[in-house]
C-alpha cells in the first residue's frame, strides 16, 4: 500500500463553479481506479453529510487515495483532495491547493465560464498548481465544447488546445483525465531525507479516538508510534493509529514525503490540532514550521442562543467541536435581554451561516434562534478611539462618535447580456457604485460594482438568481471602508427596545427598512391579552409605528337588558384589567420576527 517512490506519487484537487459535475466526476474517478467497488457506489460519494446531499452542494473539502495503473506499466498513487465550488466556502477550496501539486479545472460545456471558476482559478494559480481544463457534460444537448474553449482561453488565458472533452456522468473522457494527471501533474519534491514536516489540511472530533488529524506530509516520513510535536500549539503527542483515506480509513504503518494521510493519537483538546498546523518529530525536530494558512476574515457576523437556556454549555461544545471542521467559523460569549446567553458568531456569507445553523441543530441536538445577521462597522468616536462595532446594539450613540465607516466590497457579476439591465437596477438600488461592464465572450458580460457588504450579506445572492432567470453568477471580495450616513434603527415592542433586532441602516432608507419592518412583525408576532404597540425609531424619534389589537373576551354577553351603567361598569372593569397586563405581561417573539429583517422587500 505505502511503497510507492516519491516520482509515482500525484497530489491533485477538482475545482469548479458550483454545480459544474465536481462530485460526479470524483465519483467516476473513484470507480474507474477500482477505489470504491461498485456494490458501494453511491451518487457523490466523497459528499458524506446528509446536508451535502439533499442540498446537492460540497460543503467540505475531503480525501480519496487512488491506485492507478497507467498505460506506460507502471503503478501510481493519486491523491485526489475534492473541493467546494461555492463563493462562501473558498477558504476550504484554499485549504486544499496548498496540499497538491495540480488541479482539474471542470467547466460545464454548455453553460461556460462562471465567477466561481475565475476564482478559483485566481487561488491556483497563485500556489503555482499546473492547471488541467476538463469540459464537462458533453453529452447534453447545449453542449458547445468549441465555444467554451474559446471562451476559456480569451477570459482566464488558459492554454485550452490540449483540454479533455468528457461526461461524468456518462463515464466518457475518465481514462484520459487519468492519464493527464500522470502526466501533466509534477510529482512532489523527493524530501524524504529531511526532518519530517507535515501540514495538517482538515481535522474533525471522534468521541472515541479525540481528534482525527488530516495532513499532507511535506518532507521526511512519519511511523505509527512515533512521538510528534504540534508546532503552533507545542503540545506532544504519540500516534496510535496512522493511516490512508482510501476513501475509507485503512491503517498503515508509515507514510513518507507526498502522501496525504490522517492519524489519531488521544488529542482531547480540539484546540491542540488547529487546520494549517505543522507535525515535526519530537526526535529529530524541524526548525522552522511551514507556511499554513492565512487567517479567514469572516465577513457575517449574527447570534446564535439557545431557546432553551439550560442548553447554553451544550451550544459551547458543539461549536468547539464544528470549528475543528470548519475552521473559518468564529465565535465569542454574548447576553441579550431579550434572549439570555448565546455566542456572536462570524461567518464567510449567508449560506455558510444558513448551513452551520442546521449543523449544531442535526448534528448536536440544539434547538437555536439566530439573529438577523450584520457585517463589522468601524466607529470613530470624538475622543479619537476607533471602535469595530459587530452588533448594532453596541452602537455608541450620536453625540459620542464623529463617524461610522461601513465596509465595501467588489462584486463581480458574470451574466448573459439579456439581464445586464436587471442586474444593473438591482445594484443601484442596493447603493452600489457602477465601476467597469466587459464583454467577455459572444452573449457574456461581466459587471463590476463596489456595494456595501451589508446589502450583499441580505438576500442579494437569491434577487441576483431570480432576475437573471438562474443564469447570473457572482463573486465578491473586501476591498476597504468608507464614511456613510448610518444611524441605528432600534426597535420597540411593547415600549421595551429589542436588541436583537436593531439594525443599522443608510439615513436615506431608515423610514422604507422600518415601516416594512413594523408591517412585518405585525404579521409575525401572535396577539396577546392586551394591545402591543411596535416601534421603529432613530434615537428618540419614532419613524413608524404599528399596533397589534389585544383578543377580546365579550364580557357584556351576560347582560341581555337592563341599564346601560352595568354594561360600563364591567367595560371599565376589563380596561383596567388590560392596562395591568400590559405593564407587567411579556410578549413571546417567535423565531421568525429575528429572520424579518432578511425578508424585506
Amino acid at each position: 500500500m505505502t511503497e510507492v517512490p516519491v516520482s509515482q506519487i500525484r497530489n491533485f484537487s477538482i475545482i469548479a463553479h458550483i454545480d459544474h459535475g465536481k462530485s460526479t466526476l470524483a465519483d467516476r474517478l473513484l470507480q474507474r481506479t477500482g477505489t470504491v467497488s461498485d456494490r458501494e457506489m453511491k451518487a457523490q460519494f466523497l459528499d458524506n453529510m446528509d446536508l451535502e446531499r439533499e442540498r446537492g452542494i460540497t460543503i467540505k473539502l475531503q480525501a480519496a487515495r487512488m491506485n492507478y495503473k497507467a498505460k506506460d506499466g507502471k503503478d501510481y498513487v493519486l491523491n485526489l483532495i475534492d473541493t467546494p465550488g461555492h463563493v462562501d466556502f473558498s477558504y476550504e477550496v484554499s485549504r486544499s491547493l496548498i496540499a497538491c501539486e495540480g488541479a482539474l479545472l471542470v467547466v460545464d460545456a454548455s453553460q461556460g465560464v462562471e465567477a466561481q471558476t475565475l476564482a478559483n482559478v485566481y487561488l491556483a494559480l497563485e500556489n503555482n498548481l499546473e492547471i488541467i481544463p476538463v469540459l464537462n457534460k458533453i453529452d447534453l444537448p447545449g453542449a458547445e465544447p468549441e465555444r467554451i474553449r474559446q471562451e476559456i482561453e480569451d477570459i482566464i488565458g488558459l492554454d485550452c488546445s490540449g483540454a479533455i472533452l468528457a461526461s461524468a456522468k456518462e463515464g466518457v473522457g475518465i481514462d484520459e483525465i487519468l492519464e493527464s494527471i500522470v502526466y501533466l501533474v509534477p510529482p512532489p519534491a523527493d524530501t524524504v531525507d529531511q526532518p519530517l514536516r507535515a501540514l495538517i489540511f482538515d481535522s474533525y472530533y471522534d468521541t472515541y479516538r479525540g481528534v482525527i488529524v488530516y495532513f499532507r506530509v511535506m518532507d521526511g516520513s512519519i511511523r505509527r508510534k512515533d512521538k510528534v510535536r504540534l508546532m503552533a500549539s507545542g503540545k506532544e503527542y504519540e500516534i496510535d493509529e496512522l493511516g490512508v483515506l482510501a476513501p475509507t480509513q485503512i491503517q498503515v504503518d508509515e507514510l513518507h514525503a507526498g502522501e496525504v494521510g490522517y492519524f489519531a493519537a488521544s488529542i482531547k483538546a480540539v484546540e491542540d490540532a488547529r487546520v494549517g498546523d505543522t507535525i515535526t518529530l519530537v526526535q529529530n525536530p524541524a526548525t522552522e514550521a511551514l507556511p499554513g494558512y492565512a487567517e479567514a476574515k469572516p465577513m457575517v457576523f449574527c447570534g446564535l442562543f439557545p431557546t432553551v437556556s439550560d442548553q447554553f454549555e451544550e451550544l459551547r461544545e458543539a461549536l468547539e467541536k464544528l470549528r475543528l471542521s470548519d475552521a473559518a467559523l468564529q465565535y465569542e460569549p454574548e447576553t441579550s435581554s431579550a434572549m439570555g446567553f448565546g455566542f456572536r458568531c462570524g461567518f464567510l456569507g449567508l449560506l455558510h451561516m444558513e448551513i452551520v445553523q442546521e449543523r449544531l441543530e442535526r448534528e448536536y441536538n440544539l434547538d437555536l434562534i439566530t439573529t438577523a445577521p450584520s457585517v463589522i462597522y468601524r466607529v470613530t468616536t470624538l475622543k479619537g478611539e476607533v471602535l469595530e462595532i459587530d452588533n448594532p446594539s453596541t452602537l455608541p450613540d450620536p453625540q459620542a462618535r464623529e463617524k461610522i465607516e461601513e465596509p465595501y466590497v467588489q462584486l463581480d457579476m458574470i451574466t448573459p447580456e439579456e439581464y445586464v439591465g436587471a442586474l444593473m437596477e438591482l445594484c443601484q438600488n442596493r447603493r452600489g457604485e457602477f465601476k467597469d461592464m466587459r464583454y467577455l465572450a459572444q452573449g457574456r458580460t461581466t459587471l463590476i460594482y463596489e456595494v456595501p457588504l451589508a446589502e450583499v450579506v441580505t438576500d442579494f445572492f437569491d434577487q441576483m438568481k431570480s432576475r437573471s432567470k438562474g443564469y447570473a453568477s457572482m463573486e465578491y471580495h473586501l476591498i476597504g471602508y468608507r464614511e456613510n450616513h448610518l444611524s441605528r434603527l432600534d426597535v420597540l415592542i411593547n415600549g421595551d427596545p429589542v436588541d436583537s433586532l436593531a439594525s443599522i441602516v443608510h439615513r436615506d432608507k431608515a423610514y422604507y427598512v422600518g415601516k416594512a419592518l413594523v408591517e412585518k412583525l405585525k404579521e409575525l408576532i401572535p396577539r396577546h391579552q392586551f394591545k402591543i404597540p411596535i416601534q421603529a425609531a432613530i434615537g428618540s424619534r419614532v419613524v413608524a409605528s404599528e399596533s397589534i389589537p389585544a383578543l377580546r373576551k365579550d364580557v357584556l354577553a351576560k347582560c341581555y337588558g337592563g341599564d346601560i351603567s352595568r354594561k360600563k361598569k364591567l367595560l371599565q372593569k376589563q380596561a383596567k384589567g388590560k392596562k395591568r397586563l400590559k405593564a407587567i405581561g411579556t410578549v413571546d417573539v417567535p423565531q421568525e420576527a429575528f429572520m424579518a429583517v432578511l425578508k424585506l422587500s
